[in-house]
């Protein structure tokens, strides 16, 4: 049995990657900016009025795992929001860099005093973070914050090796989600299953490295 520490584990990808850890018999700890009826009936520690924009909340949940007792971080909370260049919303953008690419670097770096030899940390990002993939411009905060985050990801995956913490860096897919409307093409828990299966192949010649929850290696 693992211990599985997942941010924004109250709804739509988070959730079902909560559900799939405990069915695989694993330990789950959720952090969440609010707690939903559906999270809080399952088996699950809850740490929630998290708010992931104040990096003190963060540094303070970290310091209450005990050391070595986590070995799995999945860093999925994020908001998102459309900015045009007609319509360019400083603090929207603002926002979305703080809880989209700043939060997951300052809890990752708070937790590792909780992990262990071989531990991993999983990066949800996204695509659209993708400066060669970027074929339609817009969602200026959003594509800035998940391109940030990918490029903490590759810091930590080189920072972390001699301790040999891995990091993955995992685009969901197109997610029929809260977050965009219930658009999208898979469900959340198709997604999850995903991610579950790209997680469990991270290893340190893989850590840094960019995939689609398809296993596609995806461009920078």
């Amino acid at each position: 049995m693992q211990h599985v520490v997942i941010t924004g584990g109250n709804r739509g990808i988070g959730l079902s990657l909560v559900k799939q850890y405990l069915a695989q018999g694993h330990k789950v700890t959720v952090l969440c900016r609010s707690l939903s009826a559906e999270l809080a009936d399952l088996d699950v520690t809850v740490h929630s009025g998290i708010d992931f924009s104040q990096p003190e909340q963060l540094q303070q949940v970290a310091s209450q795992f005990a050391e070595g007792s986590v070995d799995l971080l999945i860093n999925n909370a994020g908001i998102f929001s459309n900015e045009t260049l007609n319509e360019l919303d400083l603090e929207r953008i603002q926002a979305q860099f703080q809880v989209d690419a700043v939060a997951p670097l300052v809890l990752s770096h708070a937790m590792l005093p909780a992990m262990k030899t071989g531990s991993k940390i999983a990066m949800i990002t996204s695509r659209m973070g993708s400066i060669s993939d970027n074929g339609s411009g817009a969602y200026y905060g959003y594509r800035m914050a998940k391109a940030a985050l990918n490029a903490a990801s590759v810091s930590l995956s080189h920072d972390l090796e001699s301790r040999q913490i891995y990091v993955g860096v995992y685009h969901p897919g197109f997610v029929k989600t809260q977050m965009v409307g219930f658009a999208g093409d898979i469900s959340p828990d198709e997604a999850a299953r995903r991610l579950v299966e790209r997680i469990s192949e991270l290893t340190a010649d893989t850590s840094g490295q960019f995939f689609h929850s398809n296993g596609d290696a995806l461009p920078w």
